[in-house]
């Protein structure tokens, strides 16, 4: 049973504005729910198809039948078929994991963040109107919407940076996209594509019920869909099986910390 941030001793919270100098400090070396989506981007997965053979199989079908659900006319011969059928872990860290990893390890060792402090136009633009959700937010739910600071576990390793928190159940995560691929799927179809482990990770640090991922895009006011909420509720399957993906990425981490702080053998 997952506890509320109130009553949970293993993380603090670094009260500072996103984007300042205090806030990049803070999130040196830890890993971001902005970035738990790279990390749970595994290569080499099965693919559709795949998945339903090797389901199929391990439903008690015999080869044929399984070839008959998915829509195969020869059995796949995929190695990652085989091993997934032999009960093997598949899929491998993307390069982007690999790199922010080792970003991640640099940084602890460091002890400050290796990123370019500057905005660009769209950070700029998202904090500008970033407040302006808010108060459409609270608005919206009638309820009292709070600043929040970096959220991360004492011991450094994983973090969040919540942009709204909503009493002790929930929170917000405000998006102020104004490109037409990540503007047209959210007003259209309601969809917020891939910021779910972000969402759920928030979730899951803040010890939330639920957590609503807002886009504020003001050229559509004369239309009122200048504004656009969804509410995701916690979904304790899919962050138990993020936490032990997380955990096995940290080990990545502290690997790459011990390889980076071992003394550099030179060959003459």
């Amino acid at each position: 049973m997952h506890n509320n941030i109130a009553d949970r001793d293993d993380i603090e919270i670094i009260e500072c504005e996103q984007g300042t100098a205090e806030w990049f400090a803070a999130r040196a070396g830890v890993c971001s729910a902005s970035m738990f989506g790279v990390v749970l981007a595994k290569v080499g997965l099965l693919d559709e198809k795949q998945q339903m053979y090797v389901d199929a199989i391990r439903a008690g079908n015999d080869e044929k039948a399984a070839m008959l659900i998915a829509g195969y006319k020869a059995p796949p011969k995929s190695t990652t078929v085989a091993k997934a059928l032999r009960g093997e872990k598949i899929g491998e860290w993307s390069d982007a994991a690999l790199n922010y990893a080792f970003r991640l390890a640099c940084e602890r060792v460091a002890g400050e963040p290796l990123v370019e402090q500057f905005e660009t136009y769209a950070m700029r633009r998202g904090k500008e109107l970033e407040e302006a959700c808010r108060i459409r937010h609270e608005i919206d739910i009638n309820e009292v919407v709070d600043l929040a600071g970096f959220i991360r576990t004492k011991d450094g390793r994983f973090g969040a940076s919540a942009d709204a928190l909503v009493g002790k159940s929930g929170g917000g995560e405000y998006k102020c996209f104004y490109a037409p691929d990540k503007t047209r799927p959210i007003i259209l179809d309601n969809d917020f594509g891939d910021i779910k482990p972000q969402v759920q990770g928030c979730i899951w640090l803040y010890g939330a019920e639920w957590w609503d991922s807002c886009l504020y895009f003001p050229a559509l006011k004369s239309v009122g869909k200048d504004y656009t909420r969804q509410r995701l509720l916690r979904d304790d399957d899919f962050i138990d099986n993020m936490e032990t993906e997380l955990l096995a990425f940290d080990a990545l981490v502290c690997e790459y910390e011990v390889q980076i702080r071992a003394p550099r053998i030179i060959i003459t």
